[in-house]
């Protein structure tokens, strides 16, 4: 990964701006982030790997459209050329102004309300959205040769793939953007006028919204530990308890397996220890 050297020549390069403080968010599935103060103002960018540019520019459009819906999303900051993105060696950088609050507490039960409540209003409010950088569901490639790195995680990752894949033939499942990565950290509330938003709309692409559920409930530690999440969600949000109920079991798993196969990427061996054990759990 870069170090905030790359992120702080990019900002200067392509945006003029001068940060006089960068802190690193935590670390999530699909990108690696960072708060930054310049100017006075307060900023985040993101960097996502160079495969994810197109759907990570459709989430700042999709930021955008929300706002316009009187839900607080940051809002993108274009490139001096105009660009929402810029390109890099380690991949794509974008940039949005913060909106105003600290990030949830995942174990909170309080947090997990607000963060359920804007993961469903979000998945309400782009109900429709289209553009054309989205991605279309597609599950993973259990060819791919990176699965190669350990003797279990191929076969592992087939089958979550094959369940995922039958679960979509055989249920009606509610489709709409997905954010991909809806990590408490992505969401804030403001204690001085207890309004709730999120940092970004991720680069997730279309597909079955109980996917980002699933993402968000492996956040929280599992569905044991995120009952005010799911609650929250179903409140706000347009899929039923049925639908949840009996999707969010293979989801998850095709989660792991998404998991794993950016680990086996990536070389993390503690992340696919992790993966190993979900994947392979009773029912997991």
């Amino acid at each position: 990964m870069p170090d905030d050297d790359l992120v702080l020549s990019t900002l200067r390069d392509q945006w003029h701006l001068l940060p006089t403080e960068i802190k690193a968010l935590p670390c999530e599935v699909l990108s690696r982030g960072w708060e930054i103060t310049a100017g006075g103002r307060r900023y985040v960018c993101r960097l996502v790997e160079p495969a994810d540019r197109q759907p990570v520019e459709a989430g700042l459009v999709a930021a955008e459209h929300l706002r316009i819906r009187d839900i607080a999303a940051g809002e993108p900051v274009r490139t001096l050329a105009g660009g929402l993105t810029a390109r890099t060696p380690a991949g794509a950088l974008a940039l949005l102004r913060r909106v105003p609050g600290r990030p949830l507490d995942g174990r909170d039960p309080v947090d997990q309300q607000w963060w359920g409540d804007r993961l469903g209003a979000v998945h309400r409010a782009l109900q429709g959205f289209h553009h054309p950088g989205l991605r279309p569901w597609q599950v993973l490639d259990h060819n791919a040769p990176h699965l190669a790195a350990e003797a279990w995680l191929r076969g592992a990752v087939a089958d979550a793939v094959s369940a995922a894949v039958r679960l979509t033939v055989t249920d009606r499942l509610t489709y709409g953007m997905l954010h991909g990565d809806p990590s408490p950290a992505s969401f804030v509330v403001d204690a001085a006028t207890g309004r709730a938003g999120l940092l970004d709309c991720g680069a997730g692409g279309m597909g079955p919204l109980v996917y980002d559920v699933a993402a968000a409930i492996g956040y929280a530690g599992g569905v044991a530990k995120a009952g005010e999440l799911i609650d929250g969600y179903l409140a706000a949000g347009p899929v039923r308890r049925d639908e949840l109920e009996a999707a969010l079991p293979v989801l998850s798993r095709l989660r792991w397996a998404v998991r794993a196969d950016r680990a086996a990427r990536r070389g993390d061996r503690k992340t696919l220890r992790r993966a190993r054990r979900a994947l392979e759990a009773p029912g997991g």
